[in-house]
């Protein structure tokens, strides 16, 4: 039997986990960040509270993320009333977050358009041709102490508020996402005060973190999948290139297994809540890989995709003079 037809019982949507998975959600994010508000000078209250609420953050993102792809509720309506529901928490603009998502997932592993996924990937060949500045520039954004900090807070304080292809989804979705965003920080600053508004700043900071951290390692791993039509595999590339993170159950719960994305990528109408079963009825008679900590980490020394060896490589050691040195 195919994978497809193996994996197509998982489709199914399930009204009532769907719904105990977004009000759940909801419930332990307002009431850790309450928590955290109230006892935020208890270190042995505020931790805690405030790690759980990073990760229901994180959980709220990939709910939106499930109903872009109308994989959550059975019906379509159900799906964008609760995308655009969690878009205000998410501070991921609905729609147009949809939009490019899709795009990523029409051009997963093409090499002649990587401007539609999250985290840049060079080419050996095109570092090799490159001067001084975009070396320079690639090892900065690459580099996981800056990618992983400054990526959370540009992305989800900053750059959402205007994302990629915003004016082609139309700005009205737009201007309305971040009045109801605005909205709820005033909300919260009538009912928390400054430093209310600091401790959702500082959590929702950490939970961007997260979300970076398994973003990158969706796709950047040694042997994950690239390569230009016609010669790209669409399955190759959701198998191979997209990757299963096994991080302890407590981090798929944590993410709302959105670690096993390599089955999201091959199907992608499979909830959230039915990812991980689906992983693991296959992943022994398919013989997907799963990643575990000690190579996720590893994964960040990974720079460049190396097309004559076909797989992710650190930096070459031995570097052009002209490269090295700025240009006139």
């Amino acid at each position: 039997m195919e994978i497809r037809e193996r994996l197509q019982k998982y489709t199914v949507k399930d009204d009532r986990i769907a719904a105990l998975s977004f009000f759940g959600t909801f419930a332990v994010y307002f009431l850790t960040l309450y928590l955290a508000v109230v006892y935020r000078e208890l270190w042995y209250v505020f931790i805690p509270a405030g790690l759980i609420s990073a990760f229901a953050a994180v959980r709220l993102y990939v709910l939106q993320h499930d109903c872009g792809h109308a994989s959550l509720f059975s019906a379509r309506k159900a799906n964008d009333l609760g995308g655009y529901a969690l878009s205000v928490f998410s501070m991921a603009p609905y729609a147009i977050m949809r939009h490019n998502h899709n795009m990523h997932h029409s051009h997963l592993g093409n090499l002649d358009h990587r401007e539609t996924g999250e985290i840049h990937t060079m080419t050996l060949r095109e570092w090799n041709e490159a001067g001084f500045w975009d070396r320079l520039t690639y090892r900065l954004y690459r580099n996981p102490f800056i990618l992983i900090p400054l990526g959370s807070a540009f992305t989800y304080f900053i750059r959402y508020r205007w994302p990629k292809n915003a004016s082609e989804i139309g700005l009205s979705g737009l201007f309305w996402h971040n009045v109801a965003l605005a909205v709820w920080i005033g909300a919260l600053y009538l009912m928390a005060g400054w430093a209310g508004l600091g401790v959702w700043m500082f959590w929702g900071f950490v939970g961007g973190m997260i979300g970076v951290f398994l973003v990158y390692l969706q796709h950047n791993f040694e042997d994950t999948y690239w390569d230009r039509r016609p010669d790209l595999d669409p399955r190759l590339a959701a198998l191979q290139g997209s990757s299963a993170l096994d991080l302890g159950w407590w981090m798929d719960l944590g993410s709302a297994n959105i670690a096993y994305h390599d089955i999201h990528h091959y199907n992608a109408r499979i909830p959230s809540y039915r990812l991980r079963k689906a992983h693991q009825e296959i992943r022994d008679e398919y013989d997907l890989r799963t990643i575990r900590w000690p190579e996720a980490l590893r994964s960040f020394k990974l720079k460049l995709w190396d097309e004559d060896q076909e797989r992710l490589v650190p930096y070459p050691k031995t570097r052009s003079t002209s490269a090295l040195t700025p240009a006139e």
